[in-house]
């Protein structure tokens, strides 16, 4: 391990530390950017997350999407190029040597910008998650942003130029020409983007295809080909697993009862919405509640007792 990504997995430690959730994540002023921290092996996580680089520095995980499963460790960078549903778990973790990770979602705009400076990057729309080893600028990029955490009065003066750093080193590294197709506004992957977006705004309304298809700018079969190719999911099927993932994120996070978490999601049928959520999860709603409050007691316990005396706040 070279020394700065020692120095990143030292900074991330102790800002995990300091300031993760009940849950893990750590998140900071800078926008995009977060950091994990876990102390042993967790279950299966489902998400659907936006396209996003995340490095990870301490531990190791596994991530699926679709039939294919990637594995990666300390020193390893997961690539996300579009809005795909994953299913992840945590395989090497322990209290003396937490999985450590930091990620930031990216910018299209940003990507647009830097790719017609620098011109010449190629252009790759393969998979939309990879694997790869972390170049050592993301690294020492990565570190300088964390170092920004611990002088607060810089972050809104320096962060802009620090993100913009960040994906200038991705485009001009090895996941350059996967993530440049980000920054072309009439791409299909931003198509598909386009209509995922409609979906993530207004997941709790019923929607048609039609409409989805006219927002992205393409025939109804087209758009059905395309939006399966690049999520692994139909429409209805991503709005689904949006639905039931929110609902999680309001009975865990924010205390929901199940009756209130699945009539906020569009949920017109408390039974469905338990067969459902148990089809995906695994354990039904009220179970899934009392088991994830019995995991964080100690977690909790243990962050506030680690907590320092000053810190930086976080929004």
């Amino acid at each position: 391990m070279s020394d700065k990504t020692e120095a990143l997995r030292d900074a991330i430690s102790r800002y995990t530390e300091a300031f993760a959730d009940p849950f893990g994540i750590a998140r900071s002023p800078i926008p995009g950017m977060n950091t994990v921290r876990t102390t042993g092996i967790g279950e299966l996580q489902h998400r659907l997350y936006r396209p996003l680089i995340c490095l990870v520095v301490q531990g190791a995980k596994q991530v699926t999407m679709g039939s294919r499963t990637l594995r990666f460790k300390a020193g390893d960078s997961m690539l996300l190029t579009a809005d795909v549903p994953t299913v992840s778990q945590i395989t090497k973790a322990s209290p003396h040597a937490p999985y450590l990770s930091f990620a930031l979602y990216l910018d299209p705009a940003l990507i647009a910008g830097l790719s017609a400076e620098m011109r010449g990057v190629p252009v790759d729309t393969g998979a939309p998650i990879r694997l790869q080893p972390t170049d050592s600028e993301i690294a020492d990029t990565a570190l300088r942003m964390m170092r920004l955490l611990d002088r607060p009065a810089s972050v809104p003066v320096l962060q802009a130029q620090l993100v913009r750093e960040m994906h200038y080193w991705l485009l001009a590294g090895r996941h350059g020409p996967a993530i440049r197709h980000l920054g072309f506004p009439d791409s299909q992957a931003q198509r598909i983007a386009r209509a995922i977006e409609v979906i993530r705004s207004d997941y709790a309304s019923v929607f048609s295809v039609e409409r989805l298809a006219s927002v992205a700018g393409m025939s109804q079969s087209t758009f059905h080909h395309h939006f399966r190719a690049v999520t692994s999911l139909t429409p209805l099927q991503f709005q689904k697993q949006f639905r039931l993932i929110e609902a999680r994120r309001l009975m865990l996070a924010d205390g929901a009862n199940p009756s209130n978490a699945a009539y906020a999601v569009g949920y017109e049928s408390v039974p469905q919405f338990t067969r459902e959520y148990r089809r995906l999860f695994g354990l039904p709603p009220k179970r899934e509640i009392v088991e994830a409050r019995r995991k964080a007691q100690p977690a909790t316990k243990m962050a506030k007792d680690s907590r320092p005396s000053t810190h930086v706040a976080v929004d």
